[in-house]
């Protein structure tokens, strides 16, 4: 197997099921919601970012889901390659962890991508998951409204005017022309994926700030990256831009409190 026969991606919302079956290199972190995508998209193998690892290890949490269907899994250290960032990941990442049906191909801790990449090259295509929930869903009901997504790809049009409390890292993807937020929101959440290599589980912030738009990050240890539920009920502020500072929100506070600064600030 050479590198040609391994997709890299910033991020597996762009995977699509109608792919051929291979090896995925993302930039995603490695919960479950980022796992479920990629086991959707028949993945022979597939390695992702640790964001951290996290409160109750949340940034690995896909690793022994895709034990059960013997499918290899890796993550890939957050401080050797940019969270969002797929090439990164390729020219600098090591592997941090793997599932048992990597290990038994040979992967292990410490490998340098491209290798445990390779390694999985001859593995059967995961199997369909079975569906699951869109992962949207309304927190408080308030002025402005609260949603919950899982993933920063389920925000839709009518989420104009809402804040979102996602559980997507901060990172902007390396490919991105623009903040990648689709829709015109009063305000957003990431969850910070521990920082990482250049602190690119941050860098979405001063991108929104282009476009007056209050965000943070809670820190990885205090919230389930991937879970935006978490996210709202345990998430601690750790990093805001410039429009949220201007509201008031300051890191420290909880996920609750940004929120209540920010509808202070639109009153």
């Amino acid at each position: 197997m050479v590198l040609t026969d391994v997709r890299v991606f910033d991020s597996v919302t762009q995977l699509s099921a109608d792919d051929e079956p291979g090896v995925v290199v993302a930039g995603s972190h490695g919960g479950a919601y980022a796992g479920y995508l990629a086991a959707r998209a028949g993945v022979r193998g597939v390695i992702l970012n640790d964001a951290g690892i996290g409160k109750e290890a949340a940034g690995v949490a896909t690793l022994p889901v895709f034990d059960e269907h013997g499918t290899p899994a890796a993550t890939v250290a957050h401080d050797s390659a940019r969270i969002g960032d797929g090439l990164d990941a390729v020219r600098s990442g090591r592997i941090s962890r793997v599932n048992d049906a990597a290990a038994a191909l040979g992967c292990a801790v410490g490998d340098a991508v491209v290798d445990a990449a390779e390694r999985m090259g001859d593995a059967e295509p995961a199997p369909s998951p079975a569906p699951r929930s869109p992962g949207r869903f309304e927190l408080d009901d308030g002025d402005p409204a609260v949603w919950g997504m899982d993933s920063l790809s389920l925000i839709r049009p009518e989420d104009d005017g809402r804040i979102a409390i996602t559980a997507s890292h901060g990172a902007r993807l390396a490919g991105e022309r623009d903040s990648y937020i689709a829709g015109d929101v009063a305000g957003a959440v990431f969850n910070d994926a521990g920082g990482g290599k250049d602190d690119a589980g941050r860098s979405r912030l001063p991108f929104l700030d282009e476009r007056g738009v209050p965000a943070a990050t809670v820190a990885h240890d205090s919230a389930r990256i991937g879970d935006a539920r978490s996210t709202w009920a345990e998430g601690v502020v750790s990093a805001v831009n410039d429009a949220a500072a201007a509201c008031d929100a300051s890191p420290g506070m909880d996920c609750r409190a940004f929120v209540a600064a920010l509808r202070e600030a639109i009153d």
